[in-house]
């Protein structure tokens, strides 16, 4: 095995957003099934120690390509680009209102207990995350497009951070 592999390419896969996630849990397992380290222990040190390095990058490679946002920010490293970059900060100011809204929308929900609205909003900011996640994918995999898709790459992260906090404010209305 060759450790300058890519993820995809460690687990043979194609370098694309748009992954088919049965294919790379199934390749994750098989990895795991050669490389784990308790298959090692009656080898040498140095046998065991590359084990556990193959099992610790087949671990990492599998975090990383599972989800969405991790894997479009490792697409992108891997054209040089951190769309995660603390230079890296323009957002729409559209989206950025959008986002300030459903802050409060969420914050007045929890305030009032409003569960109702809690399932409106995720059910809201679920289908916007859907959509922006599908954007990505035509940005990474049709258009090549690493400006757009660093954006959609953080938009992406704001999505799930609010989807979070929703999930957050459904604990402090059951308290």
């Amino acid at each position: 095995m060759d450790f300058s592999q890519t993820y995809f390419e460690l687990f043979d896969l194609p370098a694309t957003y748009a992954l088919d996630r049965e294919r790379l849990d199934g390749a994750y397992r098989e990895l795991q099934s050669r490389v784990h380290p308790d298959k090692f222990v009656a080898k040498s040190e140095a046998e065991q120690r590359v084990a556990m390095q193959w099992a610790t990058k087949a671990n990492e490679a599998y975090q990383t390509l599972k989800h969405p946002i991790t894997r479009g920010v490792y697409m992108l490293q891997l054209e040089g680009i951190d769309p995660m970059a603390a230079t890296n900060t323009s957002i729409a100011p559209a989206f950025l209102m959008q986002q300030m809204e459903w802050r409060e929308a969420i914050a007045d929900a929890c305030r009032t207990r409003d569960v109702a609205m809690l399932d409106r909003l995720q059910a809201e900011l679920k289908s916007v995350y859907h959509a922006v996640d599908a954007e990505l994918a035509i940005a990474l995999d049709e258009t090549q497009n690493p400006a757009a898709a660093s954006d959609l790459v953080r938009k992406l992260k704001f999505m799930d951070k609010l989807i979070a906090e929703v999930g957050d404010a459904y604990e402090s209305c059951e308290s």
